[in-house]
């Protein structure tokens, strides 16, 4: 089990010295086949800051187009959150019936009947779609699936093909704006992104296993095995703690390498968020106050830079 906690560290660091860290926590521990939790929590987080100071020594690509990799990454696991459930009931042919997500006429499928217009396929498959063509390093790919997003809630023509359950409905997490379909800001930051992906030496892009798509997998499981719709308490929470962690992972990669890369997704979101609240307030959820949710998309920009900044001072006092 130990060999476990290893994969936490970047392969170079398990090739030089897995066998050498496997060896002091049988010394260190006779007899178990798992560490105490203390200890694997600081396995994990040396792990984790390994894996941040490796990224941060490939010079293969310049910390700016990483990070807008990582950007357009996060926007498209975004907009493919609400559609989670609604793709998985697609792959498997499952009418949701009454456990629809709350969108108009989401629960019309190509083998089912309804009032109206039968659409093709779901939205969901766009961002699902872009959002594999980036982990696997290929923009030129992705760029078409952020344009068809931008057609789909821009024209009639899109909400004949990918139905209608993007244009009208509430928000799928209660600490913002509705972001649907027809919200254009997210799919234009995404296609922008993709483009100067595409344009900036694609070979250059880091490559990651299809591996990356297990947790992306659970969750249509969980959403769609478990009929949880976007909008459900649970769902939100559920999301909040997602985001609340990798907000968290990115202060920390930030404070260990002292690089500024992980801030540009974290701006690219705040951004796409904050101009839903800015421009739609009518349509806030109310969880929590405007002002309350504004500092909370806005107030991690500056503390991921000061972080940075105090890295760097500290790297060269060193």
């Amino acid at each position: 089990m130990n060999r476990l906690l290893l994969a936490v560290y970047p392969e170079p660091y398990r090739s030089r010295q897995g066998e050498e860290v496997l060896a002091c926590l049988s010394e260190a521990y006779p007899g178990r086949s798992w560490p105490p939790p203390r200890e694997v929590a600081a396995l994990v987080r040396a792990g984790a800051r390994a894996r941040a100071r490796a990224v941060v020594d490939d010079t293969a690509r310049p910390w700016w187009l990483d990070g807008i990799h990582l950007a357009a990454l996060a926007l498209a696991a975004l907009a493919l959150v609400p559609y989670l459930q609604d793709v998985w009931h697609w792959a498997l042919r499952i009418d949701p019936g009454q456990h629809a997500m709350a969108f108009r006429f989401s629960g019309w499928y190509p083998w089912a009947e309804g009032p109206t217009r039968i659409r093709l396929l779901p939205y969901g498959l766009l961002p699902l779609g872009c959002l594999i063509a980036l982990l696997r390093g290929r923009p030129w790919i992705a760029l078409p699936a952020a344009a068809a997003m931008i057609w789909a809630g821009a024209t009639p023509d899109g909400r004949i093909l990918f139905g209608d359950e993007g244009k009208a409905g509430l928000s799928y997490y209660g600490l913002g704006a509705p972001i649907t379909a027809r919200d254009l800001v997210l799919a234009g930051v995404l296609c922008a992104a993709c483009a100067v992906l595409a344009l900036c030496r694609p070979s250059r892009l880091r490559r990651r296993s299809y591996g990356w798509l297990a947790p992306v997998v659970l969750a249509m499981f969980m959403a769609g095995g478990l009929h949880i719709i976007s909008v459900s308490p649970a769902f939100q929470r559920g999301l909040f703690l997602l985001e609340v962690a990798a907000l968290l992972a990115a202060w920390a990669a930030t404070a260990a390498t002292g690089d500024y890369r992980w801030l540009i997704p974290v701006a690219a979101v705040a951004f796409v968020r904050t101009q839903a609240i800015v421009v739609r307030p009518d349509a806030f959820m109310q969880s929590f106050p405007d002002l309350v949710v504004l500092i909370l998309l806005i107030a991690p920009l500056p503390a991921l830079a000061i972080a940075a900044q105090r890295r760097q001072a500290q790297a060269l006092a060193d």
